[in-house]
């Protein structure tokens, strides 16, 4: 894909989904946008001159506070969205469509050689401060809540919660810890929820 129309279905993707913006000049600024447009260059750039890709890369990430490492594959209309402390490991795989939100990480584990980064499928949703480790697959359409810690593939369509916090102490003192068929009535609650407003959706 050429450069501009890279810039131009960036532009727009950002502006369908993002209510708060008051005008395109913004999106200029925005550090999620000015960390794929370098990357845009240095992942061209990487095949041939890997070691000078990753110092641009890294520019970019004192610059931003987004870290894409130049061999990371990205697709078309990707958000980024505020954007502090994303990191995007080098053979990760994000296709059409994607919404990431701040300090998300899509990493590795241990000194493992190969592809060994997540692969995120289009019309994904990955909510802040979720850490997506490993060769897995977020399928299509799944949604992945802030916090989130995920280390197995994610079927299509599936919505991803992480441990509700719970009260352990007030003005009054300790309080005494949930046991966990509390914790999981609430969370049957959390997921109810969700399937009436996917219900109402439809």
């Amino acid at each position: 894909m050429q450069f501009i129309q890279f810039i131009k279905q960036e532009i727009e993707w950002i502006k369908h989904n993002d209510p708060s913006l008051s005008s395109t000049l913004e999106i200029w600024f925005m550090p999620g946008f000015r960390a794929l447009k370098t990357w845009y260059f240095t992942h061209k750039l990487y095949s041939r001159h890997p070691a000078l890709a990753r110092i641009l890369s890294l520019r970019a990430q004192q610059k931003t506070g987004i870290d894409i490492h130049p061999g990371a594959t990205i697709g078309e209309k990707v958000f980024i969205d505020h954007g502090s402390g994303v990191v995007i490991g080098e053979t990760c795989v994000i296709h059409d469509r994607v919404m990431i939100y701040q300090g998300v990480t899509l990493g590795a584990t241990g000194k493992v050689t190969g592809k060994r980064h997540p692969t995120i499928e289009s019309d994904v949703v990955i909510g802040a401060g979720s850490k997506i480790i490993g060769n897995i697959v977020l399928h299509h359409g799944c949604r992945i809540g802030a916090g989130s810690i995920i280390i197995k593939d994610v079927p299509a369509d599936t919505t991803m919660i992480p441990a509700p916090a719970y009260a352990i102490r007030n003005q009054y003192g300790r309080i005494d810890v949930p046991n966990i068929a509390s914790l999981e009535g609430k969370l049957n609650t959390v997921l109810r929820k969700l399937d009436d407003d996917g219900q109402r959706k439809k």
